[in-house]
């Protein structure tokens, strides 16, 4: 999640880009200018406000974890569990550690179904499972992996679920990753995600065909971390440029490159410029808006909805838990909302339904909300 669950443990670890430098114009703007002072700097919504569609939203990016309570299977790394940082993860899920260790790890996808069920406008998520690092006998390795959420502990806790779809998550390095692509797909995958940057995968590497082959011939889409990963101890953030797509998109296989590739640059080029150029060569790439209202990532849901490459690929989806901490405000958009709507927003209390109602005041269309539910109807 960097956009990924982990941003929540670090949640003020900013990016020295432009997003980071708008966030400080923001934030020293309400303060130091006053309202009066907003309303003469006052550029509006990206885009015109639009009604949001009648149906039922699908969040197609949302994040569970676990301690490894109730032999989930899950873990958190010790390091982060001794940050302060751990209550912030906890927090934002809506549940106590003890309340984890009384009730096990399948409280936290009780908790999002529950919220869910309780939104005005998201009626259903895919809840993605996350896979470690793998090592050379092609066997988990926990001593480099950070946080795990096995597909094994997601896929019976989404099935006890009727507004919960299952979002697996396979290592491609793994010995046996084909069995489980298929074991995923026969368990109701709707996708695969990956973080390549923490997960130590090559979307390059040839060696990943047989891989991609696969989802192709299970039509699962992947849906791959691009752009800048800094939430995490170790990140390799070569990795996650979204030129390393090219075989995949190649081979056929659905690409979703997460947050517009926000934040992050190579060879002098930033990130998003090289994802939006694989949008003009590739009718098979598609990007999603999670996270583009982080603190961190000011003007990054401006430029998605604004740049002609991205229209007709944006999927609406939160990155979940994140919206719900302290990365997520109405109170940074001083200078396209108002003080009226920034208020109303922040007091609205289900996650989902704020971040909806935040997207929406930006200028999000309809469109961009309803493309999720064409894709996975």
């Amino acid at each position: 999640m960097t956009a990924t669950l982990p941003s929540l443990l670090n949640p003020l670890r900013l990016p020295r880009r432009r997003g980071w430098r708008r966030a400080l114009l923001g934030l020293a703007l309400v303060p130091l200018l006053g309202i009066a002072g907003c309303a003469l700097l006052y550029q509006g919504p990206y885009l015109p406000v639009q009604p949001l569609p009648p149906e039922p939203l699908l969040d197609m990016h949302c994040h569970v974890a676990g301690i490894g309570a109730g032999g989930s299977g899950c873990f958190v790394s010790e390091g982060m569990r001794d940050s302060f940082k751990f209550g912030i993860y906890l927090k934002s899920f809506g549940v106590t550690r003890r309340e984890l260790e009384r009730d096990g790890d399948g409280l936290v996808v009780r908790r999002v179904a529950e919220q869910i069920a309780a939104s005005r406008h998201v009626g259903r998520a895919i809840v993605l499972a996350l896979d470690g690092v793998v090592d050379d006998a092609g066997d988990l390795d926990r001593k480099r992996t950070e946080i795990y959420v096995p597909d094994e502990f997601v896929a019976p806790e989404i099935a006890r679920h009727t507004n919960l779809w299952f979002g697996a998550s396979v290592n491609p390095y793994r010995r046996d990753a084909l069995e489980r692509l298929e074991w995923a797909h026969a368990h109701g995958a709707k996708l695969v995600k990956w973080i390549p940057s923490i997960m130590h995968i090559d979307p390059a590497d040839e060696r990943l065909i047989p891989f991609y082959r696969k989802l192709v011939e299970l039509r699962l889409p992947l849906l791959t971390h691009a752009g800048q990963e800094r939430s995490f101890t170790r990140a390799d953030d070569e990795l996650a440029d979204p030129q390393r797509l090219h075989l995949p998109l190649r081979l056929g296989v659905t690409v979703i490159a997460a947050h517009v590739a926000s934040t992050g640059a190579h060879d002098g080029e930033r990130d998003t410029d090289r994802l939006a150029r694989l949008m003009t060569q590739y009718t098979n790439v598609w990007t999603d808006i999670s996270s583009l209202t982080q603190i961190n990532k000011l003007g990054y849901l401006g430029e998605a909805l604004r740049r002609p490459e991205f229209r007709g690929r944006l999927l609406y989806g939160t990155d979940f838990p994140l919206i719900n901490t302290v990365t997520v405000s109405p109170w940074y958009f001083p200078l396209n909302l108002r003080f009226r709507q920034m208020w109303r927003l922040s007091r609205i209390g289900n996650p989902w339904d704020r971040d909806v109602a935040l997207k929406q005041a930006l200028g999000t269309p309809p469109e961009v909300f309803q493309q999720a539910n064409r894709l996975w109807p």
